[in-house]
């Protein structure tokens, strides 16, 4: 196990109507709002909006709206929102959303105390020096934003990401009903993200990181055991509850501490995003199981492991590779079993941009802690993804 510090010092508000508390905890950081959503429907028809409303201003809290995120966020609404608070005088920043709109609450945060474009930061050129204080209601669990230190933005199609401390929500209102709207597709495509987090803590070259193993197997599991029961009772609130929890656990941290991650899948995952627009967990479940099956005998027996413990394949001692590669396709055929797809021909993508992406992919040096990879390597990934 390596050496580590954690602090995660984001405060939960869980369960329901916990909605109802977002002006008290907001008042502690200032007078002025800018609330950021995407503008959706659900907002409306599920009373979100009137009840995040009314508490800002039970408190006598004055805010400015910012709606219209994206999937995949885009700058130019982070630019707005930047010069917003500027304008305003804004205190605090309140996302009402996914992880679309709580990176767009990120980036306008670290935005409005950087003397540039905000890009920059994500180019590497320029460096965070402080934040507007970031708060969450979380209607989407996926991509973990509500707790982590992470924050990613798209520009035309290039897609980026920072990682900062100072970034993490101070506070997250997360109220596992107000997911029960959720279409089936963005529901499973969730709980792929919340995988993907944690197989980029479990694929480690660090030894003897047992406890954290088991964490990320059990975090594995109760995803796959809670998103078979949200399909079949879309108002199941427990199991609504556990992947909520279970999300916002595969991606604060807990689960990286004291070992090496790796974050190769993702990178891949982000070059289609940015050329073809498609939600970041559909990326993953296309990319995975052919990462996994391209790095695999890096490691037999953390595969094994893998296959052994999450998915109860018994292990063929004579044969390990046999038992690590079913448990490569069970991870497939359970992206499958949740209408994700497994095939870049299932959402129509050829060979056309694979190199651009590879490329664009691998332009800082190779990619991935678990198992480097270059930009031949990354083409290879996207070519087996075709199949």
């Amino acid at each position: 196990m390596n050496n580590f510090n954690f602090l995660c010092d984001t405060k939960f508000i869980f369960g329901k109507e916990t909605e109802k508390a977002v002006g008290s905890e907001i008042k502690q950081y200032g007078k002025k709002v800018l609330f950021v959503n995407d503008g959706g429907d659900y907002l409306k028809t599920t009373g979100l909006y009137d009840s995040v409303v009314d508490s800002i201003k039970s408190e006598n809290l004055q805010f400015i709206e910012l709606s219209g995120v994206k999937a995949n966020p885009e700058v130019e609404l982070v630019r707005k929102g930047i010069d917003i608070c500027k304008k305003e005088n804004i205190d605090f920043i309140l996302a009402v959303g996914g992880g679309s709109v709580i990176d767009t609450a990120k980036s306008i945060g670290v935005g409005v105390y950087y003397d540039g474009d905000v890009w920059d930061i994500y180019e590497g050129k320029g460096r965070i020096n402080d934040t507007l204080p970031v708060g969450v209601v979380l209607t989407i669990p996926a991509t973990g934003s509500e707790a982590s230190i992470s924050a990613i933005l798209t520009n035309g199609h290039s897609k980026k990401a920072i990682d900062d401390t100072r970034i993490r929500p101070v506070f997250a209102v997360m109220n596992p009903e107000l997911t029960y709207s959720l279409p089936p597709f963005q529901t499973t495509a969730g709980c792929v993200d919340i995988i993907s987090h944690v197989f980029e803590r479990y694929f480690t070259n660090t030894k003897h990181v047992g406890f954290t193993d088991r964490l990320c197997e059990s975090t594995i599991k109760t995803i796959i055991d809670n998103v078979y029961k949200v399909m079949k009772n879309p108002r199941n609130y427990e199991a609504r509850a556990e992947i909520m929890w279970a999300g916002t656990i595969a991606h604060n941290g807990i689960l990286g501490v004291g070992r090496d991650e790796c974050w190769g899948a993702h990178m891949i995952g982000h070059e289609l995003s940015g050329e073809y627009n498609i939600t970041h967990g559909t990326t993953l479940a296309l990319i995975l199981p052919h990462w996994m099956k391209y790095v695999y005998k890096h490691d037999v027996m953390r595969f094994v492991r893998y296959a052994v413990e999450v998915w109860g394949i018994s292990q063929n001692y004579d044969n390990p590779e046999e038992t690590a590669l079913a448990g490569i396709e069970k991870t497939k055929e359970f992206f499958e079993s949740v209408g994700q797809p497994t095939s870049l021909k299932d959402v129509n993508i050829g060979d056309e941009k694979i190199v651009t992406m590879a490329e664009k992919c691998t332009k800082n040096g190779n990619i991935g802690g678990f198992v480097s990879l270059n930009k031949e390597d990354v083409i290879n990934i996207y070519k087996s993804a075709l199949e």
